[in-house]
């Protein structure tokens, strides 16, 4: 029985980055069969259904309008210039109304649908501020998928006090939390499902093969 309780995880696709290796193109609007990565992403979230997840949001810098029409609410970064996705991790833990807080990039679509209930699950041990997943790379080696994580909303202090102070990484930041690995290696968890989307030609090929999306 995890130590979290109903209702205690909001979920924040984070869709608030300039997308360069993209083109500077708005990233969540993209679309993959016909869905913005950004809404992709909170259906995936709701393929397996947790009692722990409250809501999501979108945070995103531009074109509110186009995400607010989806009924999420929608973040803006609280800090300025964009400096990448901990602002936006900073601004979910401002403005989550729960204990908890699960963030997501709109540009990894095959994340496993029950990301949820497995890093729920480290916060049964006593101390952990921030669960993180962690994925088998193309030489077998675990390696931390630091944007998707669960995190306690009360590092918002530590959080803000961090991008103030000139810190931009965060794995970095991540590193001066009590930080526990829930590794997605099973026999039947997909080795791709974290690979993330940094082109619109990967956007195109992945839309090509659209049986990777199965659940």
């Amino acid at each position: 029985m995890t130590a979290l309780l109903a209702g205690s995880i909001t979920a924040l696709v984070l869709a608030g980055g300039r997308a360069t290796r993209m083109g500077g193109v708005d990233k969540g609007l993209q679309l993959l069969n016909g869905t913005p990565l950004a809404l992709h992403a909170i259906q995936r979230l709701q393929i397996a259904p947790n009692p722990l997840l409250a809501a999501c949001a979108i945070n995103a810098n531009r074109h509110l309008a186009s995400y607010a029409q989806w009924g999420f609410d929608v973040w803006p970064d609280t800090v300025p210039d964009q400096p990448g996705p901990l602002a936006g991790m900073l601004t979910g833990l401002r403005h989550s109304k729960t204990s908890h807080l699960l963030t997501v990039p709109c540009d990894a679509p095959c994340f496993p649908p029950d990301l949820v209930a497995r890093l729920a699950v480290a916060f049964e041990q006593p101390g952990v501020d921030i669960a993180v997943a962690s994925a088998r790379d193309e030489a077998g080696i675990l390696r931390r998928q630091p944007v998707f994580a669960l995190m306690q909303v009360k590092l918002a202090d530590r959080l803000e006090a961090y991008i103030q102070g000139g810190g931009r990484k965060v794995g970095h930041w991540m590193s001066e939390q009590q930080v526990l690995e829930v590794a997605f290696n099973r026999p039947d968890d997909d080795p791709a499902a974290f690979v993330n989307l940094n082109t619109l030609d990967s956007l195109r090929s992945l839309a090509a093969h659209s049986d990777t999306l199965s659940p």
